[in-house]
């Protein structure tokens, strides 16, 4: 997730807000494009993510959203609660014919939330969650086939159509989907409202999904499937053909910036800014060299 300035503000907020959550690292990237840049790892109910305040580039919108699947309605409220200080409503929390209670949030931070009270056991407390709008709209089928084709130990789980006169937008086919990437699951929808090319509803970099890669074979196999759009190749990152940002990252590259000296972390850095692609025997040799 990419904030300008507040990643270690918002992480400490989300960390003390939700329960079996902390903080996992800190690291500060010295003289990147964004000045000096702290990324944050983190786990929500025990689920990794991570923050990164690397300038003013890229904002978050609701193009992706977290779900958050709530056991009771005291915790959907208490959540609620927290997440509207500073945000802004998109649907209110109340009951809705797919739900006892349900609400859709925008937080102070730019982050989008799903809160969902269901009575279905929760294997995964926190469900990423796609909103495939404007030139997306209608691709939520065929993103999910790419990506379980792509990615092993995936499978596509549930499509809901929509019914005839459900939908504003006629390129919508899907209301709403879940998928599993390397056992992971993930929600996905077409976007039913008519939202006149609204740019706040694209894909862009400010949420991406980082794909954790055991050895060089692994990110070219990755890279070379999934990057779609040559100009956003940069450290690492990547856009697919829906507009979707990945992170295609050893990972070596986290024992490197974690365990070595300030001047090894500094050269690891200054030498995968640069870098598209990343290539684990340059990093480790920019990481030999500065010991």
């Amino acid at each position: 997730m990419w904030s300008d300035t507040q990643a270690r503000e918002a992480v400490e907020f989300y960390t003390t807000t939700m329960d079996n959550s902390r903080i996992t690292s800190v690291q500060v990237m010295k003289d990147t494009p964004g000045g000096d840049s702290t990324s944050v790892g983190f786990e929500l109910a025990e689920q990794p993510f991570m923050a990164i305040s690397a300038g003013p580039y890229f904002k978050l919108n609701p193009s992706i959203s977290l779900m958050v699947l709530c056991e009771t309605e005291e915790e959907i409220d208490r959540l609620w609660l927290a997440l509207s200080e500073g945000g802004k409503e998109l649907m209110p929390l109340q009951e809705y014919p797919f739900s006892r209670r349900y609400g859709w949030i925008v937080d102070r931070f730019g982050l989008t939330w799903q809160l969902d009270w269901t009575e279905e056991p929760i294997e995964q407390k926190i469900v990423p969650t796609f909103l495939f709008s404007n030139e997306a709209a209608g691709k939520t089928e065929d993103a999910m086939k790419f990506y379980t084709e792509v990615i092993p130990n995936s499978k596509i789980e549930d499509v809901y159509p929509y019914e005839e006169g459900e939908s504003e937008n006629p390129n919508a086919k899907v209301q709403f989907a879940s998928f599993r990437l390397n056992g992971m699951q993930f929600y996905a929808m077409d976007n039913g409202m008519d939202t006149s090319g609204d740019e706040n509803l694209n894909f862009n970099e400010a949420f991406s999904l980082m794909i954790m890669c055991e050895d060089q074979d692994e990110i070219d196999y990755f890279w070379d499937k999934m990057s779609a759009v040559s100009e956003s190749e940069q450290c690492g990152w990547i856009k697919d053909k829906f507009g979707v940002s990945w992170q295609i990252v050893p990972e070596k590259l986290d024992e490197l910036l974690s365990t070595g000296t300030p001047e090894q972390i500094y050269n690891v850095v200054q030498t995968f800014l640069p870098m598209k692609k990343l290539d684990i025997a340059t990093l480790e040799k920019a990481w030999n060299d500065a010991k």
